[in-house]
């Protein structure tokens, strides 16, 4: 075991020679990522080139999202290979200790920005992520590398390269300036702009349009797919890089990001105020089709380019998807008047307002420079630091959607003990973890059960909560699962990041050389392994820092083996209601794979027995 434990850990990066030699000729790798799809609505009929890769290639159907089921925290896993205990990328908003120039100087960034992303370098030593990443090993073995689409994610991977000179960088802030006239994006290299310039396409990512538009309380959201801007990237892919990559002659990596169906569940509006149909509308179907008709644009110009027989395409989602409820019983904010906020709905900040409340603390915002929040009144951005003095914090909230992270600066255990019981007490919550050095506390679980304890650099949350999930409006659960969300957003649109089956049931499959053809995989795989097989298919070693890593799925691949996978329960001890944090689990020898957990009957998969 211990044999296996170091060979496991050590990822020495190999010379080019040697990982090019282990296929004749080198193959090349397309990892597509549809954020947020889920597994269940992939037929023929909503998303056919998704559809067939995975029934002519390899079906993951036991596949799992990380948890917090949010973007960022799924592309560092992806990334690096490594679970969140490891990456220190908890969420999309994270409390990193420093001000952020870019966001009004708090020190609770959502880091789905490029120059966030940079802050974020320099204050952890050179690399806040603490592991190499996959585009980083692979330009250093002598591949050719690109990223390409959403904003954050698409950076995640080669996020310490910012001249655009190894490895080329395409997101929604390439080409585009701030107030001050300072790049946003990743540069561009005079090669790369000579080549767009010959495509006929743009310096500057179009902007989203109306697809961007989320409404407010009385204004729907878009009713329109993000197709503009995703038919640029598309292109940029097709029509630029990959025939550049191919008049290079050797083997390349592409991660294609694309923003739907994420952008466009979130903000949809064809369900204002309403559950149904939620994400389940043709908004959101019609965003499914935008990212298949991506994803077949790219796999017809392998075609074009005799590039097919030798590339190997995995697709990874980040996460599913939930519609949000904003219904509560026992907030005390059910009670208040907030602005934009329909009467009898929970307000954006909701989780911090009511922590204040309990432990009777005055409420801070981070993002509005550190101004007391009054009566009837919610942070801007729902993040917030709780304590009697807001340059000590005894508690400090990063708001993200279907859970939030809870940090506890002054590591007082009978605060933490405090503050889970006032959790408790609230009817949105499903599931409580609890950093393992503050103690056991009833109806919680400790955060090393879902990999949440590790090497990572940036400050650990002390309590991590997920928040209740229902389903709404059809036979499958998962497929429209309901889930309470902080967030700006209004009931009705799309949210993710909770413990429910509909948050961890992404959709996963591969084609290619080196993947298996028909295959339908029952063993649990994640978006760790996904990241781990990437680096495998390519010859990559890393050193690794951490020990919270994914597996090669080896069962899908033509020359791998066939591991056992066994199941697995945790359960908390009851709170003086009997509440119980209940998860359920898979494991792969050492690896981890975690269906669902939460409360039973409070979260979907968990029944109430």
């Amino acid at each position: 075991m211990r044999c296996a434990t170091i060979l496991s850990l050590s990822l020495t990066l190999i010379s080019a020679t040697t990982a090019f030699a282990q296929n004749s000729p080198p193959r090349n790798l397309i990892l597509f990522v549809p954020d947020g799809l889920r597994a269940l609505k992939v037929t023929p009929e909503t998303a056919p080139a998704m559809s067939a890769l995975r029934d002519k290639g390899v079906n993951f159907r036991n596949s799992h999202s990380l948890f917090p089921t949010f973007t960022m925290a799924n592309a560092s896993g992806m990334a690096s290979g490594h679970y969140l205990g490891d990456t220190g990328v908890f969420s999309n908003s994270i409390y990193t200790g420093h001000p952020t120039p870019v966001q009004n100087n708090s020190p609770i960034p959502f880091i789905e920005h490029d120059q966030v992303l940079g802050d974020l370098d320099e204050q952890f030593n050179g690399d806040y992520l603490n592991e190499e990443t996959l585009l980083k090993a692979a330009r250093k073995a002598g591949y050719s590398t690109a990223a390409i689409g959403k904003v954050g994610p698409t950076l995640m991977f080669d996020h310490t390269e910012r001249t655009g000179k190894e490895t080329i960088t395409i997101d929604d802030q390439t080409g585009g300036i701030d107030k001050s006239g300072k790049l946003l994006g990743i540069p561009l290299s005079d090669e790369m702009k000579d080549a767009l310039a010959k495509a006929g396409l743009a310096v500057e990512t179009p902007g989203r349009g109306d697809n961007g538009k989320a409404g407010d309380a009385k204004t729907p959201g878009t009713t329109s797919a993000n197709i503009t801007q995703q038919a640029y990237m598309a292109d940029v892919a097709s029509k630029v890089v990959l025939p550049m990559f191919k008049a290079r002659n050797k083997p390349f990596v592409l991660i294609f990001w694309s923003r739907d169906p994420d952008g466009t569940q979130h903000n949809q509006g064809d369900s204002l105020n309403k559950v149904t149909p939620g994400i389940n509308g043709p908004s959101s179907l019609a965003s499914i089709k935008n990212a298949d008709d991506n994803l077949a644009q790219l796999r017809k110009t392998l075609d074009d380019l005799g590039l097919a027989a030798n590339t190997n395409i995995m697709i990874s989602a980040d996460h599913g998807f939930s519609t949000i409820s904003k219904e509560s019983k026992t907030s005390a904010t059910i009670k208040g008047t907030y602005a934009d906020t329909p009467e009898g709905f929970l307000p954006l900040g909701f989780l911090a307002i009511d922590l204040a409340k309990s432990l009777d603390l005055p409420l801070f915002d981070p993002n509005d420079k550190f101004a007391a929040v009054t009566d009837n009144a919610y942070p801007k951005a729902g993040n917030a630091y709780i304590g009697k003095d807001k340059d000590k914090p005894e508690l400090i909230i990063a708001t993200n959607g279907g859970s939030d992270l809870i940090y506890l600066p002054t590591g007082d255990k009978d605060l933490a003990g405090r503050t889970v019981k006032a959790l408790l007490k609230q009817d949105y919550i499903s599931g409580i973890f609890v950093e393992d050095s503050l103690g056991s506390f009833p109806g919680a679980l400790p955060l090393s059960s879902i990999n949440l304890s590790g090497k990572a650099v940036t400050p650990h949350p002390a309590i991590v909560v997920s928040f209740r999930s229902y389903s709404e409006g059809c036979e499958e659960p998962a497929a429209c699962q309901v889930e309470i969300a902080d967030t700006v957003l209004r009931q009705g649109q799309g949210m993710h990041g909770s413990f429910g089956r509909g948050d961890t049931h992404n959709f996963m499959a591969a084609i290619g050389p080196d993947f298996k053809a028909g295959f339908v995989d029952p063993l649990p795989v994640s978006n760790a392994d996904t990241g781990i097989t990437a680096a495998h298919l390519l010859g990559l070693k890393r050193d690794a820092k951490g020990s919270l890593i994914g597996r090669v799925m080896s069962e899908a691949t033509v020359t791998g083996e066939t591991p056992t996978a066994t199941t697995d329960v945790m359960r908390s001890a009851p709170d003086d209601q009997g509440l119980v944090t209940v998860l359920q689990l898979q494991k792969v020898g050492e690896h981890k794979y975690f269906n669902v957990a939460g409360f039973p009957g409070r979260t979907v998969g968990l029944d109430a027995k």
